[in-house]
């Protein structure tokens, strides 16, 4: 699996995690701070859009995993 296609899936797994945790309407609520993690992950995908510079595929390229472009 290539680094962008599991950043998009951990991007989506945190953001679903925290709605989950943030928002008062669901089963497993436990806090509306868990909102702010979901804000940060965002963010965190706006400015690495515009700096391709991205945190977690850093650490999954020491972890092996290959780009789309070596693969």
């Amino acid at each position: 699996m290539t680094t962008e296609r599991l950043i998009r899936i951990f991007a989506g797994a945190f953001v679903l995690a925290s709605l989950l945790l943030g928002v008062e309407a669901s089963p497993v609520f436990v806090s509306k701070q868990f909102l702010w993690f979901t804000a940060f992950v965002g963010a965190n995908l706006f400015q690495s859009g515009f700096t391709r510079f991205c945190p977690l595929e850093l650490i999954l390229r020491r972890l092996g995993a290959k780009s789309a472009a070596a693969a």
